[in-house]
């Protein structure tokens, strides 16, 4: 890939590794937006909420619990609102934007392009140590069927949910209904 450059914002706490993922999320998006041949405004949209999904995923725990009090009560989730918050205090306005940011770990059945795009490359990211190979060949299938490999991703990631013994959120379940409705 190689070639996107991502302006991380000022208020990102992130580590190497982290950026990594981040930059590596960005590359994916970026390709799919080549390749789907979506507009330079919407490309900039996908990669703005690229930069700012995982820039608190390594904030403190206080700092995430002050900007995102009760955002389902569970602290490995809370980094998407709390970046959503920030986004909005310097300056995002694009509700579809700030949308992708704050449920990219959760899903969410109101997604325009860019929360479900960028669902997508957070989970089929090549740095992912799980099933490569599978996550390659969805990943390399998206242009031409976005819906299906949508469903695809969101069965995995609600599967794992599930096989761990956690509850499914209300925004979870709402998000598959309405992928599943698209059958």
């Amino acid at each position: 890939m190689g070639g996107v450059l991502l302006q991380l914002p000022s208020w990102a706490r992130v580590t190497a590794k982290r950026r990594g993922h981040i930059d590596r999320v960005g590359e994916l998006i970026a390709t799919w937006a080549r390749e789907i041949g979506v507009s330079d405004a919407e490309r900039g949209r996908w990669l703005r909420a690229v930069s700012m999904h995982d820039a608190l995923k390594d904030a403190p725990k206080e700092l995430l619990r002050e900007l995102a009090p009760d955002p389902w009560d569970t602290d490995s989730l809370r980094h998407g609102p709390a970046a959503a918050v920030l986004a909005a205090r310097n300056g995002e306005t694009d509700r579809g934007v700030l949308d992708a940011v704050r449920y990219h770990s959760v899903g969410y059945a109101a997604w325009d392009a860019v929360g479900r795009m960028l669902y997508l490359a957070d989970y089929l990211e090549p740095g992912r140590s799980r099933n490569r190979e599978a996550q390659r060949r969805l990943a390399a299938r998206v242009c031409e069927d976005v819906a299906g490999v949508l469903r695809e991703v969101a069965r995995q990631r609600i599967g794992r949910i599930i096989a761990a013994g956690h509850p499914l959120l209300p925004e979870t379940i709402a998000f598959w209904n309405s992928l599943a409705c698209d059958e």
